[in-house]
């Protein structure tokens, strides 16, 4: 999907804040040029403030790809997907990461900090990030979806 250079936009609500931390730092190690649209703290906050600049940085085609995280990823998800052109996945591990690129071309990686620990979500980010879509049959899913 992507590759060093890449550009890349991430963003967490409060519940989300260490382990978008933690990702981010992956991420610049990797060699990507990522984005941070906060929050950059633990006070509370809402997560539709940041799943959406980060889900319009990538229908918007400024973002190969997006990563959000909050307490489950469930609230940042459906944020994500009410943006025209995104199709933002909530996984718990490489495999699910690994199939929604595969099979649903998504484009936006969704994380839960309370649900996935560190080392599976990492590797699953790394995962969605080396996985292409596989096209063929999934295109004409993947056109349904984007009606």
């Amino acid at each position: 999907m992507t590759e060093a250079g890449s550009k890349l936009y991430i963003g967490s609500d409060h519940a989300g804040f260490h382990l978008k931390e933690r990702i981010k730092s992956m991420l610049i190690e990797m060699g990507y040029d990522v984005t941070d649209v906060g929050t950059h703290d633990t006070n509370s906050c809402d997560y539709p403030d940041f799943a959406k600049p980060v889900a319009h940085a990538v229908a918007d085609g400024i973002a190969a790809a997006g990563i959000l995280v909050c307490s489950t990823g469930i609230g940042m998800s459906m944020a994500a997907n009410k943006v025209k052109g995104v199709r933002a996945a909530l996984v718990h591990h490489a495999y699910e990461a690994m199939m929604t690129r595969k099979h649903n071309n998504a484009n936006v990686l969704c994380i839960g900090e309370n649900i996935t620990g560190p080392s599976i979500a990492l590797e699953a980010v790394k995962t969605f990030l080396n996985t292409d879509f596989e096209g063929g049959r999934h295109q004409r899913r993947v056109d349904k979806i984007e009606g």
